[in-house]
């Protein structure tokens, strides 16, 4: 979730509220300085590096990061013609990004008529994630998009009553579920495979990618598309639903002590921004 998209508190699809007299804007931005080390690469060299990269929060986007000019390699930006209007920030202009024999059109932009109240970002450029290389936090690899410092996965154990049907079939049954905390979202709740019947797990081609969890696989179960899935490969801050297994409820009947889970509203992860689309080319290509 995070501050802004998802269901954070400056979304519009936000699950909470102010409590304030007067209303609030229907649009709150925020920027803040990130205060990690930023590093992008694109053609085999790094083209920008800052300290003091600042990261703006819009409602119903991913973070995204601004890098101060002098920040940028000499040469790399080059002016295009094209311009157009921020809803709150005004006149965006963008910019081809060059190095060595690799360039990417559209790939950076700057607002360069800020209002006043926006100075934090003023003689800065952004960089659209998806046409660069990569990007880094000091000497590790960030995917998916800017690192946001308000999104956050909590694991615990519990003794709860889990059970999976498929009509009359039993698919998986524990007292002892995983429930994963995510913010902006509902808990899932993870089986571990013991407690799983696998012959009704059918493997399907084709994962998503979640930046805060890693890479996800899914199964068929009877008639049922991609009804689970399970992070065969997590990473370490999730580590504790690594090979576990997860139901979704709007295509399985789910059961937590005799109650049927439902599949919570804006739950489906859309895409936001500049940058469309989270899909696992990113990370395999790492690999």
């Amino acid at each position: 979730m995070g501050l802004s998209w998802q269901q954070g508190p400056l979304s519009p699809r936000s699950v909470g509220r102010f409590l304030t007299e007067q209303p609030l804007p229907e649009r709150l931005l925020f920027a803040e300085p990130l205060r990690r080390r930023m590093r992008v690469r694109f053609g085999d060299e790094w083209i920008a590096e800052a300290d003091d990269v600042v990261l703006l929060h819009e409602p119903g986007h991913y973070p995204v990061a601004y890098f101060p000019l002098d920040g940028v390699e000499d040469g790399v930006l080059r002016h295009t013609d094209r311009r157009t209007q921020h809803h709150d920030l005004g006149t965006t202009a963008w910019f081809t990004v060059t190095a060595g024999d690799h360039s990417a059109e559209r790939a950076a932009w700057q607002h360069i008529e800020l209002p006043d109240h926006a100075s934090e970002l003023r003689d800065r450029v952004a960089f659209a994630w998806r046409a660069m290389d990569a990007f880094y936090e000091e000497d590790e690899r960030i995917v998916g998009h800017a690192a946001d410092p308000y999104h956050r996965n909590d694991i615990r154990t519990t003794s709860r009553h889990l059970v999976v049907r498929d009509g009359d079939r039993t698919v998986a049954e524990t007292h002892r579920p995983v429930v994963l905390y995510e913010s902006g979202f509902a808990p899932r709740w993870y089986v571990p495979r013991e407690d799983t019947d696998e012959t009704e797990l059918t493997p399907v081609d084709g994962r998503t990618f979640c930046p805060y969890k890693g890479l996800a696989s899914y199964y068929d179960i009877g008639e049922h598309k991609r009804a689970a899935w399970s992070y065969l490969d997590a990473w370490p801050e999730v580590d504790r639903v690594r090979g576990l297994v997860s139901f979704e409820p709007d295509r399985i009947e789910v059961y937590l002590d005799g109650n049927r889970l439902e599949l919570a509203p804006g739950q489906a992860v859309v895409a936001h921004g500049m940058d469309r689309g989270l899909d696992p080319d990113e990370i395999l290509a790492q690999r």
